[in-house]
């Protein structure tokens, strides 16, 4: 069978795959052919060739359209086949036609940006809060050259203008887990490219592709590493787009090392069952929490995950002093259980009145469950919850994710 026949084939078995072996086999389908069955890691930085006129040939196509070179890699910077494997990977689960790995999801991020179409002067970005901190501050500092426009939902439309290149969204949102209908964003957006942060819900839980979304952006180093020990971003998205963020990671250098490409892949293949299992101990925990009289509020997505956002009546820095079995860390998407305080750690970096108003209050705490007995996470957190205090209630607010109340 012949290279084009093969790809045929591929193309057609892989067709009606399920998420979950998609997840196992992404990324891997050459594997057996080639006598292996765990993917290499390419650790080369250069490639030898003998016929430079071939090489010169392969870099110029990049150069025009930032395409895959087709035949041997060329340079660490213009790509590198363990790196390949997990983007292709990341693809299928999304439902694009391809993705673009990068060193970190900020580099991710501002590939994006740098990659508007900056002759036609479409620097201008509408979004909408809440966003991840650091994602918030590159927006509103405008260290690339854009120009935002904050607004919330209803109001995408109105803001955008002639010069508008893209318009971001988060959803579920970090911290406050807010949900927005995707389906509806897209279609406010008109033919303004939305790009949709799916680093809490990854494609197990929703596909904002298939949704309108034209980008879709993952900081890896959460759930798809998921087990805190590779850091790393990727946007999936069709193969115009990956082109140009292709040339841009070429040109300013954020690769991401085939180490980190090797146990991404990895980590994909157990993604669902981890999601799942971490979602279970996840709406338990929520449940509780939600009847408990020592919390204010629970925020709980709809559409489930392992992410919980909680208010106390008491200190919140008391309560991440007292845990023990949960990690006091920042990040998500590991194994394990951390917690957080957003607005001295991930939010901190927002204006404090920003923040506030995007509904991430002093008394927030941010909860990344993760695989451990659900008995052992709440014994911790009764713990480091520690005596009821009399309070009253606080005033609740809408925020697109299901709430728990309780009364002092």
């Amino acid at each position: 069978m012949d290279a084009v026949s093969t790809r045929a084939y591929d193309d057609v078995r892989t067709a009606s795959r399920a998420l979950a072996t998609e997840a196992v086999h992404a990324g891997r389908d050459d594997l057996a052919r080639q006598g292996l069955h765990a993917p290499p890691i390419d650790l080369s930085t250069t490639y030898p060739s003998y016929d430079s006129r071939a090489e010169a040939a392969r870099i110029d196509a990049f150069a025009t359209d930032g395409a895959d070179p087709v035949g041997p890699p060329v340079y660490g910077r213009l790509g590198n086949p363990t790196v390949a494997r997990f983007e292709t990977a990341l693809a299928r689960l999304e439902g694009t036609e391809s993705a673009v790995a990068f060193a970190s999801g900020m580099a991710a991020l501002s590939a994006v940006l740098l990659a508007l179409p900056t002759a036609m002067g479409l620097r201008h970005v509408v979004a909408v809060r809440p966003l991840y901190g650091c994602s918030d501050h590159l927006l509103t500092a405008g260290l690339l050259g854009t120009e935002v426009t904050w607004t919330d939902p209803a109001g995408i439309t109105d803001a955008l203008r002639p010069d508008t290149g893209l318009v971001m969204v988060e959803s579920p949102a970090n911290p406050t887990l807010s949900e927005l209908d995707l389906r509806a964003v897209a279609h406010a957006c008109g033919s303004v490219p939305l790009l949709a942060d799916n680093t809490f819900a990854t494609p197990v839980l929703q596909r904002p592709a298939e949704q309108g979304a034209r980008l879709v952006l993952h900081s890896a180093t959460k759930y798809l590493g998921g087990h805190g020990d590779v850091l790393a971003g990727v946007v999936a998205c069709d193969e115009e787009f990956a082109g140009r963020l292709r040339q841009i990671r070429f040109a300013t250098g954020g690769v991401l090392h085939p180490l980190a490409g090797y146990l991404l892949l990895r980590g994909l293949s157990t993604l669902p069952v981890r999601v799942r299992a971490a979602s279970a101990n996840a709406a338990e925990l929520a449940r509780r929490l939600g009847a408990d009289p020592r919390v204010a509020r629970v925020r709980y997505p709809r559409l489930g995950g392992a992410m919980i956002a909680f208010e106390v009546y008491g200190d919140p820095h008391e309560v991440i002093s007292r845990v023990r079995l949960v990690t006091p860390a920042v990040s998500l998407g590991s194994v394990d259980t951390l917690i957080q305080h957003p607005a001295s750690i991930s939010h901190r970096i927002v204006d404090a009145d920003d923040r506030r108003g995007a509904g991430v209050s002093d008394r927030l705490l941010r909860l990344s469950v993760g695989l451990e007995d659900v008995e052992d996470l709440w014994a911790d957190l009764d713990n480091a919850l520690g005596v009821p205090p009399e309070r009253p209630a606080v005033a609740c607010a809408g925020s697109g994710a299901a709430e728990h109340h309780r009364g002092g």
